[in-house]
C-alpha cells in the first residue's frame, strides 16, 4: 500500500543555488520559489489524504527527522567539537537486502522530509527498488550548533568537510541499516550539491558507484561574467518566449538608469523604483542596481517554476509600446508587490548588518553561503563592459568583494587564491572522474561553470535545450518539453546500466 500511495504522489525536489552578488531581491525571490514549492507539495499531499486517509499517517511517521553526530573537523583530531547532522530515510521502495542506495545530497539551505518523498531520484528509487537517504549540509537548516555562525566556528564550513561528512554518513548507514557491498550507492545533487555529488564520486570512488550531478557549477570563478551572458541569451531565446527585442529593451532601460545615475538624479530613481532610502552613496547605488537586475536573474534561473514570473511574462512587459525605462519602472513596481515589500531596501549597510548577524535561524543562509563564496567559490555575477550583459557595469567585482572584506575580513587576493585552490583540488571543468553524469539546461545561467561535453566514456554530459536550473530533478509534468523527457530517459538508462554493471562485479 505504501508503495502505491507514493507512486500516486509526485512532488517538487529542492534545488537551489543562492545569489553571489550584492542585493537582496534574489534571496527574496528564491524564498518565494521555496514557498511555492512547499504549497504545491502540501496541496498534492492533501489531495491524496482526502482519497486515502492512510497517507497522513505515512507522511507523519515514515519520514521523521534523524540525526547523526559529526565531527566539526574531520581532518584535525585535536578539534573535539561535534554537531548534529540531520538526515532522512525512505525504505518504502527498498528491495531488501541487496537493493541499491540512493543518496540525496543537501546544500546551501534547509532540507525537509520532502526530499525523500519526491523528485526524479524518488521515481527512480521506485523503479530500481532503492533505499533513499537525504543528508542536510553542515551549518544549514537544523544541522548547526547554536554558535555555528560565529567566525571561529565557520572555519569548519567547507565543501571538503561536507564531503567528509558524507563519507562518515556512509560508514554509519552501512552499520546501522545492515548494508553490505551488495548495496550499490548512487548519489544525486543539484546546483552546489550537484558539484558535491560529482566531487563525492571523484574523491570517494570506493564509497559511491555513480553520480548524477545536475546544474553543477564545478568550476570556481571569482569573476563569473558568464552568468549574465546566459541571462542575456535566455531573454533573447524564442524557445522560452524571449526575443532579441526583449533583451534590447532591458539593456536600453538599464542604460537610461546608468545615465540618470551619472546625472545624479538619485531622487527621481528613488521615487520611480520606490527605494526605501536615499541611494546616493556609491555602495547603495550598486545595491540598487543589483536589486533591479535580480528581477531578471531570478526569473531566468527559475524559469517556469513560478506562476506568472517567467521569461515570457517579463518579456511581454518589457516589449510593450513605449519607453523601455517606463516599462522597467512598472515591472519593478509589480515585482515589489509580488515580494510583499512596500519599498526596496537598497541599503548596503543593512545588508552588512544582516550578514554579520550570528544568530542561528533555521531558514537563514545568507551568512553561510556568502562565507563559502568568499572562501572557496567566488561566483560573483558581474556585468563587465566586455560581455553581453544587458544590465549595468556598476555590477562590478569590486562591489562584490567588498562584502567579503566588510563581513569576514577576506581580501580580493585571498578570494582569488582560495578559488584557485578549489579548482586545483577538484579539477574545475575537467574533473578526472568516472561514472558521473553532468546534467544542464540551456536557460540555466549556472551551466556556464559546469561540464558541457563528455570528458570520457564514463564521465558524460546531458544538455537540455530550453530548461532552467535543475529542471530534470523535479516532478514530471504534461507540459515538459521533449528535450527534458529525453534527458530523464537518458539518466534512467545510465542508472540502470550502472546497477547492472555493479551486479556483475
Amino acid at each position: 500500500m505504501k508503495r502505491l500511495l507514493l507512486a500516486c504522489l509526485s512532488l517538487l525536489c529542492v534545488c537551489n543555488i543562492s545569489n553571489a552578488i550584492i542585493g537582496t531581491h534574489f534571496w527574496k525571490f528564491r524564498a518565494k520559489v521555496e514557498q511555492y514549492r512547499r504549497e504545491r507539495q502540501l496541496k498534492s499531499i492533501q489531495r491524496w489524504q482526502n482519497k486515502i486517509p492512510e497517507l497522513g499517517k505515512l507522511y507523519d511517521k515514515e519520514f521523521e527527522d534523524l540525526y547523526l553526530p559529526q565531527p566539526l573537523d574531520h581532518f584535525d583530531p585535536v578539534v573535539s567539537g561535534v554537531y548534529q547532522q540531520r538526515y532522512w530515510m525512505n525504505s518504502v521502495f527498498w528491495n531488501q537486502p541487496n537493493g541499491p542506495v540512493f543518496l540525496y545530497i543537501g546544500g546551501e539551505g534547509a532540507l525537509s522530509s520532502a526530499v525523500v518523498q519526491s523528485g526524479e531520484h524518488v521515481d527512480l528509487a521506485m523503479k530500481y527498488g532503492a533505499l533513499i537517504f537525504a543528508v542536510e549540509h553542515r551549518f544549514y537548516g537544523a544541522s548547526i550548533n547554536p554558535d555555528g555562525l560565529k567566525i571561529e566556528q565557520m572555519q569548519y564550513l567547507s565543501s571538503q568537510q561536507a564531503l567528509a561528512d558524507l563519507a562518515t554518513f556512509h560508514s554509519f548507514a552501512v552499520s546501522k541499516y545492515n548494508l553490505s557491498e551488495s548495496n550499490t550507492w548512487i548519489c544525486f545533487g543539484g546546483s552546489y550539491p550537484g558539484s558535491l555529488s560529482a566531487w563525492f564520486r571523484l574523491k570517494y570512488p570506493h564509497l559511491v558507484y555513480g553520480s548524477i550531478a545536475s546544474s553543477a557549477p564545478v568550476l570556481a570563478q571569482t569573476n563569473f561574467e558568464g552568468y549574465n551572458d546566459v541571462v542575456a541569451a535566455s531573454l533573447s531565446d524564442p524557445v522560452v518566449k524571449g526575443s532579441t527585442q526583449c533583451a534590447a529593451n532591458v539593456k536600453a532601460a538599464f542604460k537610461t538608469v546608468d545615465q540618470l545615475i551619472q546625472e545624479k538624479q538619485f531622487e527621481k530613481l528613488r521615487k520611480d523604483f520606490i527605494s526605501c532610502d536615499d541611494i546616493t552613496n556609491p555602495n547603495d547605488t550598486a545595491t540598487f542596481i543589483s536589486n533591479l537586475a535580480d528581477l531578471f536573474m531570478g526569473v531566468v534561473q527559475y524559469n517556469n517554476e513560478m506562476p506568472k514570473w517567467t521569461i515570457e511574462f517579463v518579456c511581454e512587459n518589457m516589449t510593450k509600446p513605449g519607453n523601455p525605462y517606463d516599462n522597467l519602472v512598472k515591472l519593478s513596481t509589480a515585482y515589489l508587490v509580488y515580494l510583499e515589500e512596500e519599498c526596496a531596501d537598497n541599503s548596503f549597510q543593512n545588508m552588512i548588518i544582516e550578514l554579520r548577524n550570528t544568530t542561528v535561524r533555521r531558514q537563514a543562509n545568507m551568512r553561510q553561503w556568502t562565507y563559502q563564496t568568499c572562501t572557496q567559490f567566488g561566483y560573483y555575477q558581474t556585468c563587465d563592459s566586455n560581455t553581453t550583459c544587458v544590465f549595468s557595469p556598476l555590477m562590478d567585482l569590486k562591489s562584490n568583494i567588498l562584502l567579503c572584506t566588510e563581513v569576514f575580513g577576506i581580501t580580493r587576493t585571498s578570494v582569488d587564491q582560495r578559488v584557485d585552490f578549489t579548482n586545483a583540488y577538484y579539477g574545475g571543468q575537467h574533473p578526472k572522474g568516472s561514472r558521473i553524469v553532468f546534467v544542464n539546461g540551456s536557460i540555466d545561467p549556472w551551466h556556464a561553470l559546469s561540464v558541457l561535453h563528455n570528458e570520457s566514456p564514463t564521465e558524460t554530459s546531458i544538455f537540455i535545450n530550453g530548461t532552467a536550473h535543475c529542471a530534470n530533478m523535479g516532478e514530471s509534468r504534461p507540459t515538459d518539453p521533449p528535450s527534458l523527457i529525453k534527458a530523464r530517459m537518458q539518466i534512467d538508462a545510465k542508472i540502470g546500466q550502472w546497477l547492472q554493471e555493479a551486479r556483475k562485479v
